[in-house]
């Protein structure tokens, strides 16, 4: 490692066990269109490739998020030169020119570039560009080794008191779901009479990619529970993940094993956890949305759609249609919308159902608990609803990111970049309903590629437990100020053997004081649930249900009968004359709600899904071509005049309608 002469870089302030393979001090970092960079020094360490301007920014950061990309993130990297052509560089590539850019393509769709002046700095382009080629061939995803992690703390540098005051408050309200107590926390804000926290699987003994705790019903007892273990694929078995106020119950279980033959006491428990007497069961398959191979093609072609020079202009818009990105994103918004209209309609039990139970269920449960209920919309309750239905839920980030190099090309599936940018739709068209903002789901977004962090680090939690050989930590959590602190009084049960590694949540590890201002919408309200507890709430139908013990599937917006597979040698069920059918919910009416279509319950979300109101993600997918801005807190006038016209586009309907209001208000509304 050498620098310019006489020059001086920044205090590097690296991770346990990180070491600074090779730098380049004088580098300049290009900031886009033009001739404008940033001077500084580019490193790489084994762990990321690093840039400290030469006015390092004043953050205590450990990583600062427009200068750091790690190195399994780097996607491809290219070494070009006036005097031949652009080459991808690898580990076994040989390189016979002197560098004067390095390009960094990286999975989260940003394009970092380098230039190199001709100023004594040729040796040191030529080594740190093999040496991040060769680093990146060698790095691995700390959560798939058996190496010991240390841990590392926040800098020395003491907070201000408002930073402290503010990371303590969002720290307190993120559940992490580790504890017996954060899961009991959760279920009486649900206000969910009838279900209870189950430590059946707390030393994951009965399904090893389950979570520590489970919601089941209140009246099945462990004993019980532990026969429908083996009836399931890779034994996840119902469990309840969310309580709508009104009554409806939403549950989310791994499709039924194909060679199970419960017996009679075997059924008994089956369906004590299905039904037990909470009204009919409405099975939702996943079948309706985009496969992982769907997913993972069409995330391809979006990338490399958004590259420069990968399609002219005027066949731009036709080739981004071809990609099949926001077909996906429609779907799986519909879907959404559909359960979330039954769970609101009616009192009954749906049940989503994917084979593993660690993908699609996910991305669905997550959508439909956005849409209603009003605690996910909000920054601490969004967080712990991340936490809750993709990382205690076993949700495999290494795999689906692909940062794992053993991988196959079909583990690869970026669900939970596709759940991402579905909520971007929502946070679109109803900017007033969240507490959080577009450069917070983009801080996310990037953040999933950081392997420095716990939360997308493992695949369960058991993995989880299992990534710290230090001492087993009993219910500790985490806050960015006070480190692992002990459980509060009143805490029972056995602890998570939690990694020392912090949460994703630390956002001051990453993001300066300004940035994670912008991450909170002023506007946004704070929102509680409707007070809805009462089953028969206006709006609600009073025509006939199908009473308890009744199942149905949901199909393509019909409910049909259709038994559990132990049931195929009964008769099937008749469908009765009331039956509901849910052909029409996007219209919100028709025989879910009865003969009058009534308002929509307080507190739900519902949005469009058609043609040009579902957008592309302009600010996160567009980084790296010239024209588009770079960066997510500073936009481009392009992107200022276009949301200039959205938001003038929306007063003007938001005008008419109110217009309308008070021209309809004269006479007496007609009772009915």
């Amino acid at each position: 490692m050498s620098g310019a002469p006489g020059s001086r870089r920044p205090a590097f302030p690296g991770l346990p066990g990180e070491l600074v393979l090779e730098e380049a001090a004088g580098a300049r970092q290009r900031c886009g269109e033009g001739d404008g960079s940033v001077p500084g020094t580019l490193l790489c360490t084994n762990r990321r490739v690093a840039f400290l301007p030469a006015q390092a920014p004043g953050s205590r950061a450990f990583f600062h998020s427009d200068y750091d990309v790690a190195l399994p993130c780097i996607r491809k990297l290219v070494a070009a030169s006036s005097f031949a052509k652009p080459k991808v560089l690898t580990a076994t590539s040989t390189l016979k020119f002197i560098p004067e850019e390095l390009a960094v393509f990286c999975r989260d769709f940003r394009l970092l570039r380098f230039h190199f002046h001709e100023n004594g700095l040729a040796p040191q382009a030529f080594r740190v560009a093999n040496a991040i080629a060769q680093a990146r061939e060698m790095a691995t995803w700390l959560g798939d080794t058996s190496e010991e992690h240390n841990g590392w703390s926040c800098p020395a540098e003491a907070p201000s008191e408002k930073e402290v005051e503010e990371e303590e408050e969002d720290s307190a309200a993120t559940l992490l779901f580790e504890s017996l107590w954060d899961w009991e926390k959760e279920l009486k804000r649900l206000g969910a009479v009838g279900w209870r926290v189950s430590a059946v699987n707390e030393r994951f003994d009965m399904a090893p990619s389950l979570p520590r705790y489970l919601w089941v019903p209140s009246g099945l007892l462990d004993h019980d529970l532990k026969r429908t273990f083996a009836h399931f694929e890779e034994r996840r078995v119902p469990r309840l993940c969310w309580h709508h106020p009104g009554g409806s119950d939403l549950l989310r279980a791994a499709g039924f094993h194909p060679a199970s033959e419960p017996g009679s006491e075997d059924v008994r428990c089956l369906e004590a956890l299905l039904l037990g007497g909470r009204g009919p069961c409405v099975l939702v398959d996943t079948a309706e949305l985009p496969t992982l191979a769907d997913i993972q093609l069409a995330h391809l072609k979006l990338r490399a759609l958004c590259l420069p020079g990968a399609a002219a202009e005027e066949k731009w818009l036709s080739a981004l249609e071809g990609t099949r990105w926001l077909d996906h994103v429609r779907t799986c918004l519909r879907k959404a919308v559909e359960v979330a209209l039954l769970l609101a309609g009616r009192r009954c039990s749906i049940l989503l159902q994917e084979t593993s139970d660690r993908d699609l269920n996910c991305l669905l449960a997550s959508l439909v608990q956005l849409l209603g209920d009003p605690h996910a919309r909000t920054l601490p309750g969004f967080q712990s609803l991340v936490q809750r239905e993709w990382v205690a839920a076993g949700h495999p980030f290494p795999h689906r990111l692909g940062l794992l190099h053993r991988d196959s090309p079909q583990e690869e599936a970026p669900v939970f970049l596709l759940f991402l940018d579905c909520t971007w739709q929502l946070l679109q068209q109803f900017p007033a309903a969240f507490g959080f903002t577009e450069a917070y789901l983009l801080a996310l977004h990037d953040s999933s590629f950081a392997p420095y962090f716990s939360t997308f680090l493992f695949s369960c939690q058991r993995q989880h437990g299992r990534g710290s050989p230090q001492q087993r930590l009993h219910s500790q959590t985490y806050t960015p100020v006070n480190g692992w602190r002990d459980p509060s009084p009143g805490v029972r049960g056995v602890g998570s053997a939690a990694c020392s590694l912090p949460t994703i949540w630390d956002w001051g590890l990453r993001y300066s004081q300004q940035q994670r201002v912008q991450f909170r919408n002023p506007v946004g309200a704070a929102m509680q649930h409707p007070d809805t507890t009462d089953p028969q709430t206006p709006g609600r139908p009073t025509d006939a249900w199908p009473g308890p013990g009744s199942v149905f599937v949901l199909t393509k917006g019909t409910l049909s009968p259709q038994p559990f597979p132990w049931r195929t040698s009964r008769p099937p069920l008749r469908p009765s004359r009331r039956a509901p059918s849910l052909e029409s919910l996007s219209e919100w009416g028709g025989n879910l709600w009865g003969s009058l279509p009534p308002r929509p319950p307080p507190g739900l979300l519902l949005p469009c899904a058609t043609g040009p109101s579902i957008r592309l993600w302009h600010r996160c997918y567009l980084r790296g071509l010239p024209k588009a801005q770079r960066g997510r807190f500073a936009p481009s006038p392009d992107g200022l005049a276009e949301e200039l016209t959205l938001l003038q586009d929306r007063l003007s309907a938001w005008q008419a309608a109110g217009l309308c209001t008070k021209t309809t208000s004269g006479p007496p509304a007609p009772s009915w």
